[in-house]
């Protein structure tokens, strides 16, 4: 297991890497050019457990790197749970950035130094690290500075659309769904969607739907606070009235929030920036109600379970606070990836032990339920306790089986599903693929934007 670390030092002396690596003590805000040479260099450091793709581009043509941790690196390993971190959203809010930088240094340094904790991390998880989904939007605001920093300089992208209020709004069809017993995860998308969003936005798209991730944060800045779906309220805004909007897995999202919050140095006291948050937490449409965000969006069209962290009073900190807020936050980041390993996991295998994929996998008392990748592998985020679940799929009988989480890493729990009989009506969950459209009509809603 810890093969691949040990190697990548005597890789590096063989390939003439030896000089150190961009230690975690030089601070500074990186602009696109410094990011992307910051990045391939931690690629070079680290070969034989990252990659560097491109997920797509900005308006104005910027790519969107993504670094990626593993032990095989661009390969989807069966059981091995996807995770991400997207950084800089809101090209004003830089601190995700510049701690997603510091976080793949780290990474690549503890996994050389034999970190068994990041080690173990790496080998038993794919990692995705987005440091700036909005590099347009960066530029805008790191030319005014940190001092001189606005609000608003800079938080859309290139053509000042705001990118957590750019992708389609699946809420009011999951609420209008509710209502009707209809359909519980991977909302269809309206028709011409991808001519409805921003090419970053797009680009986010995509990368959801190529990869099966289970879990995910995004990181903002402007407050300090753990916060998690729903964004958007179920009921009318009523002037000085928010609505706590309760997901079906709303203790699980409890829980993730709090993994960050605790684990941060001063998260969890609640008063931070003039506010206060009980544990460091909030709902998101407790605290104000937005529409067509990013964490909704994936918790209703994907399998992915994302929260939204606000890491910093200051949008742009000085370069001077950046090892402090580094510091206050490397434990939290490190925690909150490992909670990928909780709840179940397993293969959908069909009577010839071929895998089934888009399999529906539902739990008993949770109105939420996840799909099978295209492997036939499935992650499910649960509590400890005991559950019933059940594996469907379009052509096969339904299985059911009980099942006890502990408060250790996932519990596998395989399916193995017998053909349907012909003539037979069995009530069997069947869902559009994800990638799919729809024609579905949103019913009218007064669940005005902001």
């Amino acid at each position: 297991k810890w093969l691949v670390c040990s190697l990548i030092w005597i890789g590096a002396l063989l390939l003439g890497l030896e000089a150190s690596l961009t230690r975690a003590s030089d601070f500074q805000h990186h602009a696109y050019e410094e990011m992307v040479r910051a990045l391939f260099a931690v690629q070079s450091d680290c070969p034989y457990i990252t990659r560097i793709y491109s997920i797509g581009r900005s308006v104005e043509g910027r790519h969107l790197y993504v670094l990626e941790f593993s032990d095989n690196p661009g390969i989807h390993e069966a059981l091995e749970p996807e995770f991400k971190y997207v950084g800089n959203m809101h090209g004003n809010e830089v601190l995700g950035r510049e701690l997603l930088i510091n976080l793949a240094q780290f990474l690549c340094e503890e996994c050389r130094a034999g970190n068994e904790r990041i080690t173990h991390l790496i080998h038993d998880t794919r990692i995705h690290i987005l440091p700036s989904m909005n590099p347009d939007g960066y530029e805008v605001a790191a030319r005014q500075g940190p001092e001189f920093n606005g609000y608003l300089v800079g938080r859309g992208n290139s053509k000042e659309m705001d990118l957590n209020r750019n992708f389609p709004d699946l809420n009011a069809l999951m609420y209008y769904y509710e209502k009707q017993n209809g359909q519980n995860h991977h909302l269809p998308l309206p028709d011409n969607w991808e001519l409805q969003v921003e090419p970053e936005t797009l680009a986010v798209i995509k990368w959801m739907q190529n990869y099966n991730f289970v879990l995910s944060a995004n990181l903002h800045g402007g407050a300090v606070v753990a916060n998690y779906p729903f964004d958007k309220s179920r009921e009318p805004r009523i002037r000085g009235k928010t609505t706590y909007s309760a997901t079906p897995d709303d203790k699980i999202f409890r829980k993730l929030a709090k993994t960050y919050s605790y684990a941060h140095s001063w998260m969890h006291k609640g008063w931070n920036c003039g506010d206060y948050f009980d544990e460091g937490i909030t709902n998101g449409a407790s605290w104000y109600s937005l529409s067509k965000g990013m964490q909704d969006f994936n918790y209703l069209h994907t399998n992915c379970f994302e929260i939204t962290l606000e890491l910093s009073c200051d949008k742009f900190p000085p370069a001077t606070a950046l090892a402090s807020e580094w510091l206050a936050n490397r434990e939290a980041l490190v925690s909150y990836m490992e909670q990928v390993h909780h709840g179940i996991k397993g293969m959908v295998y069909d009577e010839n032990n071929n895998p089934i994929s888009n399999a529906v996998i539902s739990v008993a008392g949770i109105n939420h339920d996840i799909t099978s990748g295209t492997d036939g592998d499935y992650f499910r985020l649960l509590l400890p306790g005991t559950y019933t679940v059940t594996a469907s799929a379009l052509g096969y009988q339904p299985f059911t089986s009980m099942v006890t989480v502990g408060p250790a890493e996932a519990v596998q729990l395989h399916f193995y599903l017998k053909v349907q009989l012909k003539g037979t009506n069995l009530n069997i969950k069947g869902y559009p693929n994800k990638k799919g459209s729809s024609t579905a009509k949103i019913p009218p809603t007064n669940l005005g934007p902001r």
